[in-house]
């Protein structure tokens, strides 16, 4: 049987890779990002290649009429979704003190309130299915919290929560909610460090290295296929970090 993942925020990093790992084996796969129009045809290309579907959307799944658009779309293409990976984020470095109230909103609509956004309009399906996988890509931060990242830390820790009140939720529909914890993964949301800030995050790792988005991929397709009595975790991937 063929099989359907969305995929959010999959123009580059840890979504593109989910993307990706999804499409060589096997899922025929929705993506969208705000701003990537050229890696997602990129992406589409190589789903063709592996004889998969791969239906992309531009927009920001913080908006709610986007991501009602974006869903809807790849329900009427596909028919069903088996799987939805919340991935689309940003970070935000610097003193709370210093943020303006658009950027503290920014943050949360982009990292939280996306997620109520796609699982809204993803559920009612998977319930009339009797099931379903729902996949949060939250932080380390969201666990223990991060000074000079409140706002990240913030709809993180959101994130985490969510997904275990939604596991709760679902349970009885047989639809699986986690969440991976990623650490410090080397995308280009990291690139902001200098070298030296770089090696100095590798050094306090006790893996001796970031972690690589196709780690994360790998993570992500296990927690997919997983049954449906693992439900409500917060699946951490640091390198032994925290």
């Amino acid at each position: 049987m063929k099989r359907t993942a969305i995929i959010t925020g999959a123009s580059r990093g840890i979504g593109y890779s989910i993307a990706r790992y999804f499409a060589e084996n096997g899922y025929d796969i929705a993506i969208c990002s705000r701003h990537g129009e050229k890696q997602m045809e990129a992406l589409k290309a190589y789903c063709c290649s592996q004889s998969v579907a791969c239906l992309t959307f531009s927009g920001d799944m913080g908006i709610y009429e986007d991501a009602k658009a974006f869903i809807r779309l790849a329900l009427d293409t596909f028919g069903d979704i088996h799987v939805l990976i919340n991935n689309a984020g940003v970070s935000h470095i610097g003193l709370l003190s210093d943020m303006s109230p658009d950027e503290w909103d920014h943050i949360i609509r982009t990292n939280l309130t996306s997620v109520y956004n796609c699982c809204h309009e993803v559920i009612p399906s998977m319930v009339r299915r009797q099931s379903g996988r729902i996949i949060n890509i939250s932080s380390v931060w969201g666990n223990v919290g991060a000074s000079c990242e409140a706002a990240y830390s913030a709809s993180k820790g959101g994130v985490n929560s969510l997904t275990k009140a939604l596991a709760k939720e679902l349970a009885p529909s047989h639809i699986g909610v986690n969440a991976v914890a990623c650490g410090v993964i080397d995308t280009d949301m990291n690139r902001c460090f200098s070298a030296e800030e770089r090696q100095a995050l590798t050094d306090d790792i006790p893996a001796c290295r970031m972690g690589r988005p196709e780690e994360v991929a790998r993570l992500v397709f296990l927690l997919a296929q997983a049954p449906e009595y693992m439900t409500g975790q917060i699946v951490t991937m640091d390198g032994g970090w925290i």
